[in-house]
């Protein structure tokens, strides 16, 4: 069965950190590009970072810049979202995706962030 579990989630302060993870079963990342979004209460789904197969190349939504560091474990099948002075915009459901051939999300983890 596959599967994408967050996990980390939680209420942190303005200026705070979290760090995501994502563990992939069923199937093995090595060949997805790991993606992570995000949606706020009445927003659209919005991809926060990307990283290429190898870790070679990632990219990230320009509120994030400088702030979010996505990482990946091939041989551990993880996936994390590194997520450091945090502000209360960065409140959302935060979701892991896996995109190939085929296209697998998790079920979100609640991050919120408190001013």
């Amino acid at each position: 069965q596959v599967q994408l579990v967050e996990s980390g989630g939680g209420l942190v302060q303005l200026g705070g950190s979290l760090r995501l993870s994502c563990a992939a079963s069923g199937f093995t990342i090595d060949r997805y590009t790991m993606n992570w979004y995000r949606q706020a209460p009445g927003k659209e789904r919005d991809l926060v970072a990307s990283i290429s197969r190898t870790g070679g190349t990632t990219d990230y939504k320009d509120s994030v810049k400088g702030r979010f560091t996505i990482s990946r474990d091939n041989a551990k099948n993880l996936v994390f979202l590194q997520m450091n002075s945090l502000k209360p915009e960065d409140t959302a459901v935060y979701y892991c995706n896996a995109r190939w051939t085929y296209d697998y999300w998790g079920q979100g983890t609640q991050v919120t962030v408190s001013s």
